[in-house]
Order: structure tokens, then C-alpha cells, then sequence
């Protein structure tokens, strides 16, 4: 009996198995694609000049396994972790890729960071910040409880990034993109666009860019204000509407109201030829538009 409890005593004062470090790497197609998952750490993708994969970083002490395979042009990374999950599972994943690869990343309690990567990449986090770089290439990044912040340099790509809680920050991209946060801001800083949509229920919808020929410009709150800032010439038919809120207009027609017994406001005016469409709609929040 006493051998026994100083056993089970023994395992109970034990230390924690450390960390396992980790540092492998395959050979991948220049243009493949690398789908990566990890419950809990963090996840950071950077794309170089060799036809290479490589992982390198920690896995949590009670990790059962780290998959890395290829298949044809594919590459997979996952963290395998025990069916009821738990304590020391979290891992740290470095990864470095093609350059031209695209890549699908998944994580629950992770964060997603994106460098150098120029093909298409699909980013979901279910708990975790997604802060990736826009190339020429589309992309869907999104989080349930998180920011998403995208950067590009004006390249044209077609984006959607979305957050239920947290703010979506789209910088310096062009093409079409498409903005969502359930609470959160939605910004849009630099960039000519052909297609904006931006949706928030309870927080800030902020453009400043370029709305081209024959556009489409859409901003959505329920509870949030919106600052739209249109630059160079715009030509568009523009139709403003709140339920409580302010219209400033630095375009110049005023907003009137929609009806004495209300306290809505709405704005319909065209702005040169009228060629782009621009549609302003807000609950709870004042709008703002002018020309930069």
C-alpha cells in the first residue's frame, strides 16, 4: 500500500512532459497546395523562393502527432491532438511554403499570420486574429472571435473577409472586396474598386478609396455610423437613408426627411454622368460622405 502511494504521488509531483520541438521538411510543388490545421497555439505561413515545405516550432506536450504528408501537389499539415482535447495541446507552427503554393488554414484557439504567400488562401480561426498579405490572387479570411486585417498593394483581387466579433481591416487592396462584422468595425483604407460591400450590426462601416466607372459601393449598419470617402471624381448615383441618425453630405444636395411624423432621413442625388451605384443605409448612425 505504501509502494503504491508513493507511486501515484510520485506521477502527481512529476514534472509536465516539455514541448516537443519540431523541424522537418518535404519536397512540394512550386504551385501546390498546402492545407494546414491546428487546434490551439498559433500559426505563421511564410512564403519562399524554394520548392520546399518545412515546419518548424513546438507541439504541446499532449499532442498525440503531427501529420506532415504530400500527396501529388498537395501538402498537409495537421495537428493531431486527443478526441477530448484538453490541457498541452497547444502548439506553435512556423511554416514556410512555395511562394506560388495556395493555402488553406484552419485553427479553433490559434492565431493565423500570412506573409509572401501569392497564391489563392482560405484562412478560418475560430478563436484567433487573421492577419495575412494580399497578392493577385483571391482569398476568403475569417474569424469567429477575432480581428481580420488583410494589407495589400493594389493588386486586383477578389476578398472576403468577415469576423462575428472583432473589426475587419482591409488595406491597400483593389478588384472587389467584401466586408462583415456582427460586432466589430469594418474598414476600408486605399484602393480602387470596381465591387465594396460593407456590413457591420453594432460598430463603425469606414471607406476610403476609389469607387471606379461603373461601380458598385454598399454599407449596412444597424447600430454604427458610416464614413464614406470617395477619392478622385466619382460618378454615381447616390441614395442615403437612416432611421435615426444625421446625413452630411459634403457633395452638396441636403438630406430631407422622410416624413414629419419620423425621425428617418434619406439623400438621393447624382454625382457627374451617374455611372456607379453607391447605396447608404444605417439604423442607429449617422452617415457621412465626401470626396477626397
Amino acid at each position: 500500500m505504501k509502494r503504491l502511494t508513493v507511486l501515484v504521488l510520485g506521477l502527481l509531483l512529476a514534472p509536465p512532459l516539455p514541448a516537443e520541438e519540431v523541424d522537418r521538411i518535404l519536397d512540394a510543388s512550386a504551385d501546390g497546395e498546402v492545407d494546414i490545421s491546428n487546434i490551439a497555439g498559433s500559426v505563421t505561413v511564410h512564403g519562399w523562393s524554394r520548392d520546399q515545405v518545412e515546419v518548424t516550432g513546438t507541439l504541446g506536450r499532449n499532442v498525440d502527432e503531427l501529420i506532415f504528408e504530400r500527396d501529388g501537389d498537395d501538402v498537409t499539415i495537421k495537428v493531431k491532438v486527443p478526441k477530448k482535447g484538453g490541457r498541452g495541446i497547444d502548439s506553435d507552427l512556423r511554416i514556410s511554403v512555395p511562394q506560388r503554393s495556395s493555402i488553406d488554414v484552419s485553427t479553433v484557439s490559434a492565431d493565423i499570420t500570412v506573409t509572401d504567400v501569392l497564391g489563392e488562401q482560405e484562412l478560418q480561426s475560430v478563436s484567433g486574429n487573421v492577419d495575412t498579405e494580399a497578392a493577385a490572387s483571391d482569398f476568403d479570411a475569417a474569424s469567429v472571435s477575432g480581428d481580420v486585417e488583410v494589407k495589400g498593394d493594389r493588386k486586383e483581387t477578389e476578398t472576403e473577409a468577415s469576423t462575428v466579433s472583432g473589426d475587419v481591416t482591409l488595406f491597400r487592396l483593389s478588384g472587389d472586396v467584401r466586408a462583415e462584422s456582427v460586432s466589430g468595425n469594418v474598414v476600408v483604407d486605399e484602393g480602387s474598386f470596381e465591387r465594396v460591400g460593407l456590413e457591420t450590426v453594432n460598430g463603425e462601416a469606414v471607406f476610403n478609396g476609389e469607387l471606379r466607372k461603373g461601380g458598385r459601393f454598399s454599407a449596412e449598419t444597424v447600430n454604427g455610423q458610416v464614413d464614406a470617402e470617395f477619392v478622385g471624381d466619382l460618378s454615381a448615383r447616390i441614395d442615403v437613408d437612416t432611421f435615426n441618425g444625421r446625413i452630411r453630405n459634403c457633395f452638396g444636395p441636403k438630406a430631407e426627411r422622410t416624413s414629419k411624423y419620423a425621425p428617418g432621413w434619406e439623400l438621393s442625388f447624382t454625382e457627374g454622368a451617374g455611372d456607379a451605384r453607391v447605396e447608404i443605409s444605417t439604423m442607429n448612425g449617422s452617415v457621412n460622405i465626401c470626396r477626397k
